[in-house]
C-alpha cells in the first residue's frame, strides 16, 4: 500500500467510525435546505432578481457550497485529534511527503462531499421539484471536489499554525459567518449596495457558489463563471502550497 493510500484508508476508518460527523456532513445541509429554504420560498416565491427561478432553486448552490465548506472545516479539525493522541508527530516521521499527508486526509472527504451533493440534488429534485441541468453534472461534481479540497487546505493553514483548539474554533466561527453572509449564498448581489457587491465578489466562496449555480440550474454568465472557477483553482493551489509549508515547519 502506498503512503497516500494508507492515509486515505486511515481517514476513511476514522470517519466511518464517527457517525456524528458523517450525519452532520451528509444531512445537516439538507435540513437547512428543507427548513430555511422552503420557508423563504413560501414567503417570497419567485422574486425579482433571482433570474426567473424560485428561491429553492436559487438556494441549491448555496447548500452545496455550505456542505463543502463544513466538510472541509471538520476535516481540518482532525489535526487537533491527531495531536491529542500523539499520532500527528509520529506520522510526520513516516516515509511520505507532506503533500501526500494533506492529500490523503482530504481525498476521502472529497468523496463524502460528492456523496452529499448527490443526495442534495436527489432530494431537491424529488421533494422540491428543482430542475437540474444533468448534462452539467460532471462540472458540478468537479466544483464540489475542488471546492472541498480548497477549503480544507485553507483551514489546514490555521489548524497547523494554531496550537489551541478553542482558538481554532473561534477563528473558524468568524470565517463561517463572514464567508457565508458576505457572498451570493443567500441572496442575489445585484440589488445590494456597491461596497457589499465588491466584498462578495472578492470572496472565494462566491466563486464556488456561482460555479455550482451555473452548473446546477444554469443561472449566471459563462465567461464570469469561468473566471471565478479559475480564480478558485488558483486560491486552492496557493492554500495547498502554504499548508504544505506550514506542515513542513511542524516539530
Amino acid at each position: 500500500m502506498s503512503a497516500l493510500s494508507a492515509v486515505v484508508y486511515r481517514e476513511a476508518k476514522i470517519r466511518a467510525t464517527n457517525f456524528t460527523f458523517i450525519f452532520w456532513d451528509l444531512f445537516f445541509p439538507l435540513l437547512y435546505m428543507l427548513v430555511f429554504g422552503v420557508g423563504v420560498n413560501v414567503a417570497l416565491g419567485t422574486p425579482v432578481g433571482l433570474g426567473g427561478v424560485d428561491y429553492n432553486s436559487f438556494f441549491l448552490a448555496g447548500i452545496l457550497a455550505m456542505a463543502s465548506f463544513a466538510i472541509a472545516s471538520n476535516t481540518s479539525w482532525s489535526f487537533f485529534l491527531d495531536r491529542d493522541n500523539g499520532i500527528f508527530y509520529e506520522m510526520l516521521t513516516y516515509p511520505m511527503s507532506r503533500s501526500e499527508y494533506l492529500l490523503g486526509k482530504v481525498i476521502f472527504n472529497v468523496f463524502i462531499a460528492i456523496l452529499q451533493a448527490a443526495l442534495t440534488l436527489a432530494v431537491g429534485r424529488i421533494v422540491l421539484g428543482i430542475r437540474v441541468h444533468w448534462d452539467k453534472l460532471p462540472l458540478l461534481l468537479a466544483g464540489m471536489a475542488i471546492g472541498t479540497a480548497g477549503w480544507f487546505f485553507f483551514y489546514a493553514i490555521f489548524a497547523l499554525r494554531t496550537k489551541r483548539n478553542d482558538v481554532f474554533n473561534s477563528v473558524t466561527s468568524v470565517f463561517y459567518f463572514v464567508f457565508m453572509f458576505a457572498s451570493s449564498m443567500f441572496y442575489p448581489l445585484n440589488p445590494l449596495p456597491a461596497w457589499f457587491r465588491r466584498l462578495a465578489l472578492a470572496n472565494p466562496i462566491t466563486w464556488q457558489i456561482d460555479w455550482l449555480r451555473y452548473t446546477s440550474i444554469g443561472l449566471g454568465r459563462l465567461h464570469v463563471v469561468l473566471l471565478e472557477g479559475a480564480a478558485f483553482c488558483l486560491f486552492a493551489l496557493v492554500c495547498f502550497a502554504y499548508a504544505v509549508r506550514c506542515l513542513q515547519k511542524q516539530e
